[in-house]
């Protein structure tokens, strides 16, 4: 038999969240959570509100909740979550460039969830409320590390 030699190895989610402040994902999380109610609470206003006035209003309506939304979570993830000073409208660049990525994927992948739910289940006028639901989740991730690597990355201070 070989001895029996301790793991030397770190386990795979501590190399992963090593770079991360402790509670700063946490605090991501719950920052999130307020942003996602108040970003799909809005997306669901407005598409209730232009579904009837457009075929696809629900479109328009994640165009619409999308922009009021990229500034209301770049405020709060920079008060809350990252806590950088000044730089407002650099950063506030930088979010919207993160958001953006997230905005034209989830513009495309919305019709296409639409699509899918309406032609495999019973949801047909639901469908663009749970294909908006759905794509949180992807968003969530995306935004975060763009968020963390970009949006309100910290300059390092050059050695002396």
């Amino acid at each position: 038999m070989a001895p029996n030699r301790k793991s030397t190895q770190t386990p795979w989610h501590t190399t992963l969240t090593s770079h991360i402040p402790p509670g700063q994902f946490f605090s991501y999380l719950v920052v999130g959570g307020f942003n996602t109610l108040f970003g799909f609470g809005l997306y669901a206003l407005l598409t209730a509100a232009l579904q009837s006035r457009f075929q696809h209003g629900y479109i328009v309506a994640n165009l619409l909740a999308s922009l009021i939304s990229v500034t209301f979570s770049y405020l709060g993830y920079k008060w809350c979550v990252f806590k950088t000073k000044g730089n407002y409208l650099r950063e506030w660049l930088r979010a919207v460039t993160v958001y953006s990525g997230a905005i034209v994927a989830n513009t495309a992948l919305l019709p296409v969830l639409v699509f899918f739910i309406r032609r495999t289940s019973r949801f047909t006028h639901s469908a663009p409320y749970l294909a908006g639901a759905l794509l949180i989740g992807l968003t969530a991730v995306y935004s975060f590390l763009g968020h963390r690597n970009f949006s309100f990355r910290q300059e390092k201070a050059l050695p002396r």
